[in-house]
């Protein structure tokens, strides 16, 4: 957990972590990180300051997040003591069914457009958030992100990247060029950007509260333009949609606990790695080795094969949470791995019956209060279901697509229902130290938290080490197709691919294996550390000393 005693020739990272007697924000932009530090230098906390950064994450990044959005939080109250989970995702309007759909000639879930879009939750969460933990208001928290709206920011690299992909593939008719498009194409790396009116809609939420997006103009707004699509979404769809607080689920790893949210959210996948992987000595077979990555991958797909055929929405139906945790559990999935071959054809077990794109940000301050954030617009190369409410300025997201038509699935569609997500907020922690991180990237988020967590507790890294280190993802769900950064080594790879892995090589620093912020708190030195991630734009921020 500390950093490796290691001569500056030696160093194994590309940038160091920021250290602090005082808060930190990391963020995927510098501009929402210093948001969030422009709170807890005028005496905001964690919470105000995450806010904060999330609303300036809709601004600077508006193709992977925003208002249009979900969002999933877990909050550590330091005075408590106790974790705290938000789900803030929305649900499914209360008149789209899987034989709406079936009757307009739809055989799958619709990725895009107006049937793929849910209730908002991002702003309820904000609130829910503030009111409950936060010192400062909305109004507060939203102003440096409406200057900058109305002013303008010059556009970041990776972000610039994706924004000329995503207006690329929303095509030039719809509402996402109106919106986000600048002289008939993306804006450049170093153009000003701006959006006056998100600045409107900010200055809404600003002055009336979450009620202006759920029951006031933004609504009004977003309901006329749902029905011009032919959608089905209605005022009390809107109006009566709350976030809900939730206890997070956690297991045990060689004696760190870890934490995620519990379903709807895929977190359980995590958890159930690493109780397989627990049954591995993955600190003998080395970082990144052969034998270290095979047992890696075929656990992720035992994990996945298992989220998939059992987890959605539990006010529908009963999950089989406590089974899928269970450590026996664990050992009868491990008992499946066979060390020399790859197995393409993983199915689901059946646990014992006890009982595209995101930004992520996470915030420590000086109290020992934490946060982490998780929020999106879902598939960012579309700007979510590629639809924008005239006026608003935001994108609505499409995490509706995400739905199944099987009737026979935990995660069938129906109206009020809230489908299987993606996006995961989660916790590290081991006596004195906790560590409050997420790794973006669709389907990809499980199997990065638990490459992070391995990269800590295994293999001795700090979290900039952890974030920084080569990643293997596989976005599918069958099949022994797996991607992998270049920096993993050509003999490792080819060793792999003798044990039947289908490999497909990314780059150097791919944003395809998520790109990931943390913060650190030893609460024994009252030292904080945050990292920040190279495949993004980011940047973890310091707080500086406070005249009290």
């Amino acid at each position: 957990m500390t950093p490796a005693n290691l001569s500056p020739q030696e160093r194994t990272q590309g940038r160091s972590m920021t250290i602090s007697r005082h808060g930190i924000v990391a963020a995927e932009s510098p501009l929402a990180a210093q948001a969030g530090i422009a709170m807890l230098e005028s005496g905001g906390n964690a919470i105000d300051a995450a806010v904060a950064a999330n609303a300036m994450m809709g601004l600077v990044a508006p193709m992977s997040n925003g208002i249009g959005g979900d969002l999933f939080a877990i909050v550590f109250d330091a005075k408590s003591g106790k974790y705290y989970g938000l789900n803030a995702s929305g649900w499914a309007p209360a008149g789209l069914s899987v034989e709406h759909l079936r009757g307009k000639g739809h055989r799958r879930m619709p990725q895009l457009g107006i049937h793929s879009v849910t209730v908002p939750g991002a702003v309820d969460g904000w609130n829910a958030l503030l009111t409950r933990f936060g010192r400062k208001k909305l109004a507060d928290v939203l102003a440096p992100s409406i200057r900058v709206a109305e002013e303008g920011f010059p556009v970041t690299e990776w972000v610039g990247q994706v924004w000329t992909r995503a207006v690329t593939q929303a095509g030039p008719d719809g509402s996402i060029p109106l919106t986000y498009l600048v002289n008939g194409r993306a804006p450049r790396v170093g153009e000003i950007f701006r959006n006056p009116d998100l600045a409107w809609s900010y200055r809404q939420i600003a002055a009336n509260g979450r009620d202006a997006f759920y029951k006031g103009e933004i609504a009004r707004r977003i309901l006329d333009f749902s029905a011009r699509e032919g959608g089905t979404m209605t005022a009390a769809d809107m109006a009566e949609f709350s976030s809900e607080w939730v206890d997070p689920i956690s297991t045990t790893y060689r004696g760190w606990t870890v934490l995620e949210m519990p379903p709807n959210g895929q977190g359980i996948a995590a958890l159930e790695m690493l109780n397989i992987l627990e049954n591995f000595p993955l600190a003998e077979y080395g970082h990144n080795s052969a034998r270290a990555l095979h047992t890696m991958i075929e656990a992720k797909k035992l994990a996945y094969a298992d989220l998939l055929r059992h987890i959605g929405e539990p006010r529908a139906s009963r999950l089989p949470v406590s089974g899928l945790l269970s450590k026996d559990y664990a050992r009868t999935r491990a008992k499946l791995i066979d060390p020399a071959r790859a197995n393409c054809t993983v199915e689901a077990g059946t646990p014992p019956a006890v009982g595209n794109d995101t930004i992520y940000l996470s915030v420590v301050d000086r109290e020992g209060n934490m946060v982490s954030l998780i929020q999106s617009n879902y598939v960012s190369v579309t700007f979510g279901s590629g639809l924008v409410a005239p006026g608003t300025g935001f994108a609505l997201h499409n995490r509706g697509g995400l739905f199944s038509l099987d009737t026979a699935s935990p995660n069938a569609l129906a109206g009020r229902k809230r489908p299987l997500h993606t996006i995961i907020p989660a916790f590290l922690e081991k006596g004195h130290v906790r560590i409050a991180f997420g790794i973006m990237g669709g389907w990809n988020q499980s199997q990065a938290h638990v490459q992070f967590v391995a990269n800590v507790v295994d293999f001795g890294m700090n979290v900039q080490q952890a974030l920084e280190a080569a990643r293997f993802t596989k976005s599918t769900f069958a099949g022994c197709d797996v991607e992998m950064e270049s920096r993993i080594a050509e003999n490792v790879r080819s060793e792999l691919a003798s044990r039947g892995h289908k490999i497909e090589l990314l780059g150097t620093f791919s944003s395809d294996v998520g790109g990931g912020q943390a913060v650190q708190r030893d609460f024994a030195a009252r030292v904080n550390y945050g990292a920040s991630d190279p495949r993004k734009d980011g940047a973890a921020l310091p707080q500086l000393p406070r005249d009290d």
